[in-house]
């Protein structure tokens, strides 16, 4: 991991172990009909990665993002906080969280966390929750 443990790692710099999480997680989406593979990899305050693929279901709207199945795998193990994401597409392709998976992603990290967009050959962009869901609606409106 790179930086401190529990800390976000600077936004210019993605975690290489990260980044190869999430394109190894991309390769086992169940995608039989878009054919569209996607891998997401998050990495907890406690410093674990947690991993998830789209899966998607003959009733179209039924299917889930790779985002909700790492978050899923996540509060799994009993971690609360996500201090990176990485989400891996399609070769030269440059994909960003859609607009659920941004309100889920940031339940669990503040505004400036990192999110990084990569294709199977490593990084391509780097934004944070911030820049992806401005104003958004958060745990802390409800304090």
């Amino acid at each position: 991991m790179s930086g401190k443990e529990g800390a976000a790692p600077d936004a210019e710099l993605p975690d290489a172990e990260l980044i190869a999480a999430a394109v190894a997680a991309r390769a086992n989406a169940y995608v039989p009909y878009s054919g569209y593979h996607v891998g997401a990899a998050l990495r907890g305050r406690n410093g674990k990665i947690y991993t998830g693929v789209n899966v998607e279901n003959a009733a179209y709207p039924e299917g889930t993002c790779a985002e909700a199945g790492a978050i899923a795998a996540m509060v799994l193990d009993g971690e609360r906080e996500i201090v990176e994401a990485a989400v891996a597409g399609p070769e030269g392709a440059i994909i960003t969280p859609c607009g659920g998976c941004r309100q889920k992603l940031r339940e669990f990290s503040r505004p400036a966390v990192a999110v990084h967009s990569c294709d199977p050959n490593g990084h391509k962009q780097t934004v944070t929750i911030g820049d992806l869901l401005p104003h958004a609606f958060s745990p802390e409106h409800l304090s």
